[in-house]
């Protein structure tokens, strides 16, 4: 039985780094549709206009930042709105990490060491995630299959 809470354990972990690492990118546009919504809400909206106005931006935000992203041609604005997506992508993967390592060892400053660790992988692969979305250079050939 114990075999058994081992195995779940190890799939639950790794589902929920796959889902981080999948969702970092999103995590400005979370950030900005939460905050958003909360002030709607707070401002007399009420809570289906507070969820509307916080949906409408976090969608406005994803999509203006990748659409910035994909045809800007200064690489300096590529790299601001990068940084802009990735850096509570960074945030949020501390977070999580930390809430993993809190409960598997007891050392505070191991806690801190992975917690740094998975910031900055999944900081990283927020970045990875955004020039992925970029159209290629005009004038560069990519390599096709042969």
């Amino acid at each position: 039985m114990i075999f058994l809470n081992i195995l779940l354990l190890f799939g639950v972990i790794s589902f929920l780094c796959w889902l981080v690492f999948t969702l970092a990118v999103y995590a400005l546009p979370l950030f900005i549709g939460v905050t958003a919504g909360i002030w709607a809400h707070d401002s007399g909206a009420g809570i289906v206009g507070g969820l509307a106005i916080g949906v409408l931006a976090a969608g406005a935000v994803a999509i203006v930042g990748q659409l910035v992203f994909a045809f800007a041609r200064p690489l300096w604005v590529r790299l601001i709105v990068a940084a802009l997506f990735a850096g509570p992508a960074a945030v949020a993967g501390y977070a999580a990490t930390h809430g993993i390592a809190k409960h598997l060892m007891p050392s505070e400053g191991r806690q801190m060491a992975f917690s740094i660790v998975g910031a900055i992988a999944v900081g990283i692969t927020a970045l990875f995630r955004m020039a992925g979305t970029a159209p290629p250079e005009p004038g560069v050939e990519r390599a096709t299959g042969a």
